[in-house]
């Protein structure tokens, strides 16, 4: 008897015979911590049940000692242990997936001032005597202001530091290491001489989680790390996520909690990897998009799902840590970006203050890629910006064998236009010596499904229109289990989960989908700037120091250019967060460049509708693409 059992985030499902989730999660490619080889010893592949709770077996002795009485009660199991009697859905907590994403950044060295809202000052007082009784806040102020002539005497201190400020004084004989924020506010204060102060950047997506410890002190980034947002078992897009808000009364609580939840792991995880104290961080910058924004700080999201989509605050935020409840210093600072407007939010300001398109002469169209899209055309004379809601699809989502970027992901593909036959690259299979190589291909990320389709186009395998071609006859093209053709890209012998890997229909369409909102949204700020041709593209997005863009261009992911002007900058987003931790002329620039940008509402726009259904070709139904003619001339008719 088979059942249908599929792991999220992952979205990895399909038929399998009776057995364990954990063999399930093999057969599948939904990797699981498993360390005892599923042994029921190590309790690292717990999975929560979201439905189909019943359809497994009851609960072992090795589970009642490993879970919580609380997990027990939300339906977690050890995968293990738990088999299956019927169809499954299991959702794969961050701790238990054993496939880590990797993050693929650009390796650009941005130039920056380093000028942090954090800083240290070490200081020594004299005792108190009866000749000399000020109190101990008094007497470090003093001693503040009497050593750094730029220091105010209007400093305030942090209620959660005074409480411990006499027992520190005295247990480091009056000298002691000042932690300033804004040079403002005292948030630490510790015996001796401490010259330690971390920070923390933080890129929310709705999709993927991407943080970035940094020096403060110098600047340097220490550790990066990324994970995948919990929220998505709650829907793929923001609008889910509100809706869900909306419907159900713990709705905003519970994903609140995920997202703090996720933030959190990350902090331990990144504090762990350079062996220092979370209490030493000071400082979080967080950029999202403005219902990642409403959400993590635990604001109503409901009235950005109607127009006018208007949201709580644009303004810069600054909150304690301790009320969000994330695990740095209690008393640390927490900095939001600014919003725009709409659904375009403080991730599209990072992008900008990284790309600085605003101070360029050319016309710039800059396109940050990911679930919710953001796109951003002009120069210093004008700035337009737009959201689109491309989906999942682009990084690895709503692709039946689609993944994060991690080890076992196609990456990279190119297709002999002659045989039809593949060559593949897959993340971190150099890593493996074995020879002949062991399977390793688990399925395939954004950037592998990008190349993937624009090579299937250039091959002639798919029409403009998307559909695949009825004349060819060749191994690789075959019909699928729903009835609809598809593509072997890589032959279950080759791979780690035991089936081929192929890219289907549905997986074409979606494509389609996803690169017909990013141009149909810059067609239409074209046209707003009064502008037919761009000078230059900018690729962001957390894939996107690795998309082929001539892979880009052609499938019509974005107007006609210049291949030599198209450049992809990674996780704009990221960096752009990481500039504000670092310096807060930064902040300053955030704040100005969102009052500058004018923002425009491409879906309501009436022509919006054309533009996507003439963007739904590969690479358009009208436009022309002159800088990759030759290319398209060669695509079989």
């Amino acid at each position: 008897m088979q059942c249908t059992v599929i792991f999220q985030p992952s979205g990895r499902g399909g038929l399998v015979s009776r057995g364990t989730l954990l063999q399930a999660s093999r057969k599948l490619g939904a990797d699981l911590e498993a360390p005892c080889g599923g042994a029921g010893t190590c309790g690292k592949c717990k999975v929560k049940i979201e439905e189909g709770f019943f359809n497994l077996s009851p609960l072992a002795e090795q589970e009642k000692l490993m879970l919580t009485p609380e997990e027990i009660v939300d339906h977690f199991r050890l995968a293990c242990c738990a088999k299956t009697e019927g169809d499954v859905l299991a959702f794969v907590p961050e701790q238990s997936n054993g496939a880590k994403q990797v993050i693929l950044e650009t390796s650009k060295e941005r130039a920056f001032n380093l000028n942090p809202a954090i800083k240290k000052y070490y200081v020594e007082m004299k005792k108190p005597t009866l000749e000399d009784y000020r109190d101990d806040f008094t007497r470090l102020k003093d001693a503040l202001t009497s050593n750094y002539s730029h220091l105010k005497d209007d400093i305030s201190i942090d209620y959660s530091v005074l409480l411990k400020l006499p027992n520190i004084l005295r247990k480091g004989n009056w000298k002691a290491a000042i932690t300033l924020w804004h040079d403002t506010e005292i948030i630490a204060v510790e015996p001796g001489r401490v010259e330690k102060m971390y920070g923390i950047a933080v890129d929310i997506g709705t999709t993927t989680i991407a943080a970035y410890l940094c020096d403060l002190a110098t600047g340097n980034i220490l550790k990066r790390d990324s994970l995948m947002n919990s929220q998505v078992r709650y829907g793929d897009d923001v609008i889910s996520r509100i809706s869900y808000c909306m419907m159900n009364d713990d709705g905003l609580a519970r994903l609140h909690k995920m997202i703090i939840d996720d933030i959190n792991t990350l902090v331990a995880r990144l504090a762990q990897a350079v062996a220092i104290s979370h209490e030493n961080i000071y400082e979080m910058v967080l950029v999202f998009n403005t219902a990642m924004h409403h959400i993590t700080l635990n604001i109503d999201p409901q009235y950005l799902g109607c127009v006018p989509f208007a949201s709580a605050i644009r303004d810069p935020v600054n909150i304690k840590a301790r009320d969000l409840g994330l695990k740095i210093a209690r008393s640390g600072n927490i900095h939001c970006l600014p919003v725009e407007a709409g659904f375009v939010g403080a991730d599209n300001v990072s992008v900008l203050i990284a790309v600085e398109p605003y101070k360029q002469e050319k016309m710039m169209l800059v396109i940050d890629i990911g679930t919710n899209g953001e796109i951003d055309l002009g120069n210093a004379d004008c700035m337009l910006s737009t959201s689109c809601a491309t989906g999942p699809a682009l990084e690895g989502a709503q692709i039946k064998f689609g993944m994060r970027a991690a080890p076992g992901a196609i990456e990279r593909v190119k297709i002999n236009q002659c045989s039809l036959e593949p060559e593949i690259k897959v993340i971190g299979e150099e890593e493996c010596p074995d020879t002949p190589p062991k399977p390793y291909v688990k399925g395939i990320c954004g950037s592998g499904i990008i190349d993937a389709v624009a090579e299937l186009f250039k091959a002639g395998v798919i029409q403009p229109d998307g559909r695949f071609s009825k004349k060819l006859n060749f191994p690789r093209i075959r019909q699928g289990s729903d009835g609809k053709p598809e593509y072997v890209l890589a032959w279950a012998a080759r791979t780690a989960i035991g089936q081929d890997i192929t890219i289907t229909q549905k997986d074409v369409r979606a494509v389609q989908l996803a690169k017909a909102a990013l141009y149909a949204g810059a067609k239409i700020l074209m046209k707003k700037r009064g502008v037919n041709k761009v000078d230059s593209v900018v690729l962001a997005g957390a894939f996107g120091s690795y998309i082929n863009k001539e892979s880009a261009l052609v499938i019509g992911m974005f107007p006609d250019c210049d291949l030599e002007n198209i450049t992809a900058v990674g996780n704009a987003a990221g960096e752009g967060a990481k500039l504000a931790l670092l310096d807060t002329g930064k902040r300053l620039e955030a704040r100005e460049v969102a009052a500058f940008m004018q923002f425009v509402e491409t879906a309501a726009e009436p022509d919006f509708q054309t533009h996507f259904y003439d963007a739904m070709c590969f690479p358009h139904a009208r436009d022309s693409f002159p800088h990759i003619q030759q290319i398209l001339d060669e695509i079989p008719a």
